[in-house]
């Protein structure tokens, strides 16, 4: 009876990032190797967007079925929830994985799924509970009367409709809740377009 075959484990790919040249990334290198990382691809570039990160771009569109791509932490890869999946679908695309060495993530794993299932739980319902929060102050300052949402689009014509009626700027400024600047504004495009008000006082 002849010796059963181990398994060879799947290859693991480190990714290492740091937001800008003077961080250092020695340490993110340092654990990926202990690991098992037999390579570690490296960039020092924001982690804001997924554009612009040449050596994660390689990792993703050259990753084998069965390989594993490493971080010490997810936030090494993405700084969004919505770039995190988006990379996570381009791997199961591919038939890989992805692991964090400090945190319990392992795609390749129904643990490790579930925990990163359950990150994108709580980021919606953080963003959902950011919503409310907002809509909450809106109506509250509305009851006190210091909510005014945006401010109203100026309605050119009517003023210099009044202005036409022989009302003053200040006048018009103070009916209008406006400011007199407005008022000669909209008194200088008259102006400019050829039509000169009779009557019409400073």
């Amino acid at each position: 009876m002849g010796t059963p075959k181990m398994n060879k484990p799947s290859p693991k790919i480190g990714y290492a990032r740091t937001s800008t040249v003077d961080q250092n990334l020695d340490a993110q290198i340092e654990a990926l190797t202990a690991a098992g990382c037999g390579m570690v691809r490296q960039e020092q570039r924001s982690g804001a967007t997924l554009e612009g990160r040449p050596e994660l771009k390689t990792i993703l569109d050259f990753i084998h079925p069965g390989e594993t791509l490493v971080v010490t932490r997810i936030d090494r890869l993405a700084r969004s929830m919505q770039d995190l999946q988006t990379i996570v679908a381009r791997l199961k695309e591919k038939g890989a994985h992805l692991a964090a060495t400090e945190q319990p993530v392992d795609t390749s794993t129904a643990a490790g799924k579930a925990f990163f299932d359950m990150l994108g739980v709580f980021a919606e319902f953080e963003t959902n509970l950011r919503r409310e929060r907002q809509a909450e102050g809106i109506k509250a300052a509305k009851r006190k009367g210091v909510y005014r949402g945006r401010p109203p689009k100026i309605d050119m014509a009517a003023i210099q409709t009044k202005l036409g009626a022989g009302l003053s700027p200040t006048e018009i400024a103070r009916e209008m809740g406006i400011s007199r600047g407005t008022v000669y504004k909209a008194k200088a495009e008259m102006l400019t377009g050829g039509e000169i008000i009779e009557g019409t006082t400073a």
